[in-house]
């Protein structure tokens, strides 16, 4: 009688679950705020503390480096710790993210939001 109203359903449920989706990723962005790693380098003489979303929060340097005829010494230091705290924040916001595209079977390589 009312040929496709089969697909009609089909899209206000598509629908329904996008919006759903979308709440769960501004949730998830909103957490990946709070969500903290820490890297570091030189056996731990010097730590940075970022975001999951990269932001630099604290830098920690152990006050024996701080000799000025080591300031380059330092400044690589530096600039490893907050790499590696980097690439941590990354696969913590990755792995944040997955938890809410679980289950959707989005095609592979698909990246979100849109």
């Amino acid at each position: 009688m009312l040929k496709g109203m089969g697909q009609l359903g089909d899209m206000a449920n598509l629908m329904k679950q996008a919006k759903e989706m979308q709440g769960k990723m501004e949730d998830a962005q909103a957490k990946l705020d709070e969500v903290e790693v820490t890297g570091d380098a030189g056996a731990g003489l010097v730590s940075a503390t970022v975001t999951a979303k990269g932001t630099l929060r604290r830098l920690d340097i152990d006050p024996s480096i701080l000799v000025p005829s080591e300031k380059e010494v330092v400044e690589d230091l530096i600039v490893a710790a907050i790499n590696d705290a980097q690439d941590k924040a990354a696969v913590a916001s990755k792995d944040e993210m997955s938890k809410i595209t679980e289950g959707l079977n989005l095609p592979a390589g698909m990246k979100l939001p849109f």
